[in-house]
């Protein structure tokens, strides 16, 4: 039943890289791929609604499965009918399985280090990693919670996206070796629990609606990925993920996405968790995955950032309109943009916002970042059609 809802067709394959577009089919939708999620952690993207977010062409969006769990709490999401009806979106939805929070909170800093940021500061709400799942303390009321495998797929069924995750530990750069290999096989069974639990509940309304995708452990170590991919493609998931720690700087990040995105199953479809730069998105492609996830686009709109092409920013990804040499610019962020923020505002009006700390700013900038990201995904899709993948990426390249 699954395989008859949910399809992943490879329309076009570029020849001189793994980069493939195609078509991912779900209950609520297709997903034209390469594509980027957006992240609605909490159940609301950040300063923009939906339907602006449905407007600026965004196919799928992420919400997280430990937030929820705690706030508003997944029997209450299930009340309104799931997720889709909660947030008023009718696309395509994504949750992750709640491991990468709980683990980012236990060893500190992992989301910094997972995509190369070495600073991290030590923060103790993980109490205990067993056999059986995490213990941690909750955020919201210092509670202890005990999230396993099976509790973590309960919760995503009760939220009802689409395209659900396995549970496994998330591991930090710092963990070392002999650590990660043992977080990585203890990873391996809680996903065949994962499995189980989602076979067992398979079903309950006649039809499967959900998908289940495996994720890749195995920090910066060959080894390690090699057999943590061979231990994926030998289960039933639907699609693939790598997660874990990506190396310490780019370089070492994009030679672990390639090596994973080589050794993986190529007729599934393969995401990348947590990862939403400009060259990492072309080069992630060009390794073979087709989705990403990130909240830098709507992250730095908050904080006055606008994200444009090379040949606009300068060879930089991003504007920072805090800057005063924007006091007195009165063209729009970028003249090819056709969003609401680039018909309607300079970026002196944009500079006024941002420097007298008007919420506004946020709003303009996330609308025009989220235009943004879709007219990259778009522009990667049509390379990889046209043959013309390589060439397209060096226009897109951004200085270091």
């Amino acid at each position: 039943m699954q395989k008859d809802i949910f399809r992943f067709e490879i329309t076009h394959r570029d020849t001189a890289t793994a980069a493939r577009s195609g078509i991912l089919t779900t209950p609520h939708g297709t997903i034209e791929t390469p594509n980027f999620i957006f992240c609605a952690t909490r159940g609301a993207l950040k300063a923009a609604t939906t339907a602006q977010a449905d407007e600026a062409g965004v196919a799928i969006i992420l919400a997280n499965t430990y937030h929820l769990m705690l706030q508003p709490g997944a029997e209450c999401v299930e009340r309104h009918g799931g997720l889709h009806r909660f947030l008023g979106w009718d696309g395509p939805m994504l949750t992750d399985s709640g491991g990468f929070q709980i683990f980012s909170l236990g060893h500190g800093g992992v989301s910094d280090e997972i995509k190369c940021k070495r600073q991290f500061t030590s923060r103790r709400k993980l109490l205990k990693i067993t056999e059986r799942g995490a213990l941690f303390r909750a955020y919201t009321d210092g509670r202890q919670h005990l999230l396993t495998p099976e509790l973590s797929i309960q919760v995503q069924r009760r939220l009802g996206a689409d395209l659900i995750v396995v549970f496994d530990e998330c591991t930090p750069y710092h963990a070392g070796r002999d650590y990660t290999a043992r977080a990585m096989e203890r990873s391996h069974r809680w996903e065949v629990r994962s499995l189980e639990e989602f076979e067992r509940t398979a079903g309950r309304d006649g039809a499967e609606t959900q998908a289940l995708y495996g994720i890749v452990q195995g920090g910066v170590y060959e080894d390690l990925r090699r057999t943590s991919a061979e231990f994926v493609n030998a289960q039933p998931f639907f699609g693939q993920a790598i997660g874990g720690t990506l190396g310490g700087d780019k370089s070492e990040m994009h030679g672990v996405v390639g090596l994973c995105g080589s050794l993986l199953n190529s007729e599934r479809p393969t995401h990348l968790l947590g990862i939403g730069g400009i060259e990492d998105i072309w080069n992630g492609v060009a390794q073979g995955i087709d989705t990403f996830d990130c909240t830098h686009p709507t992250r730095i709109a908050r904080h006055g950032g606008a994200l444009v092409p090379p040949a606009v920013g300068e060879g930089r990804e991003s504007l920072n309109l805090k800057n005063s040499r924007f006091r007195e610019d009165l063209t729009p962020l970028d003249p090819d943009c056709s969003c609401y923020t680039c018909r309607r505002f300079t970026r002196a009006y944009l500079h006024h916002l941002v420097k007298s700390g008007e919420p506004l700013s946020g709003q303009l900038l996330t609308l025009h970042n989220m235009h943004f990201m879709m007219r990259l995904a778009q522009a990667v899709r049509e390379s990889i059609r046209e043959q013309r993948f390589e060439e397209t990426w060096k226009e897109w390249r951004i200085r270091d």
